[in-house]
C-alpha cells in the first residue's frame, strides 16, 4: 500500500506496522544504562543487559584508596590540604608548591597554581611576600582557626 504525496508527485511505500519503541533507563551499581526496544522485547533486551552486567561487576567494584581526590579537588583543594598540613608554615615560592603537587600525584599547570594561590592571598589565608616573579607564599594564621575567632 503507498501513500500519494501531492506536493512531489511521489509515492512513498509504507512498511509494516511494528511495534512502538519503549525506553527504559535503569541504574545499577556504578552503570546507567539506556535500553530502546521494540515493546515486544524489552523484556529479553533488560535480561540480557542484566546477565551482561552481572558478568563485569566485579571488574567495575574498586577500593577507594584513601587520601585525596585530584578531579573532587582541583588544585585549590590540593593547595588547601597542603595548608592544613602546615607546609605553609615557612614561605615557599611558586615553583616549590607545584613541584610539591607534583611530588604528591597531582599535576596541574603553573598557571593555574598560581591563580589558586593568588586568590587564597586575597581571601586571608595566606600572605605574599617579594617582587613580581619572586614571589614566596606563607600561611597568615594555622588552619585550625583565624586569629580573634574561637
Amino acid at each position: 500500500m503507498g501513500i500519494l504525496d501531492n506536493r512531489r508527485n511521489k509515492i512513498q511505500l509504507s512498511e509494516p506496522e511494528r511495534p512502538p519503541s519503549v525506553t527504559v533507563k535503569m541504574k545499577r551499581g556504578a552503570w546507567e544504562i539506556e535500553i530502546t526496544a521494540q515493546e515486544d522485547r524489552v523484556q529479553q533486551a533488560v535480561e540480557s543487559v542484566l546477565a551482561g552486567m552481572a558478568s563485569k561487576e566485579q571488574v567495575l567494584v574498586q577500593p577507594q584508596e584513601p587520601g585525596l581526590d585530584s578531579r573532587r579537588l582541583g588544585s585549590r583543594g590540593v593547595i588547601v590540604e597542603l595548608w592544613k598540613e602546615g607546609w605553609f608554615a615557612s614561605s615557599r615560592s611558586l615553583a616549590e608548591v607545584h613541584e610539591e603537587m607534583s611530588r604528591r600525584g597531582y599535576h596541574y599547570d603553573r598557571t593555574a597554581v598560581s591563580h589558586t594561590l593568588v586568590d587564597l592571598v586575597r581571601e586571608g589565608s595566606l600572605s605574599r611576600e617579594g617582587s613580581i616573579r619572586n614571589y614566596r607564599y606563607v600561611q597568615k594564621y594555622p588552619f585550625k582557626g583565624r586569629p580573634g575567632t574561637s
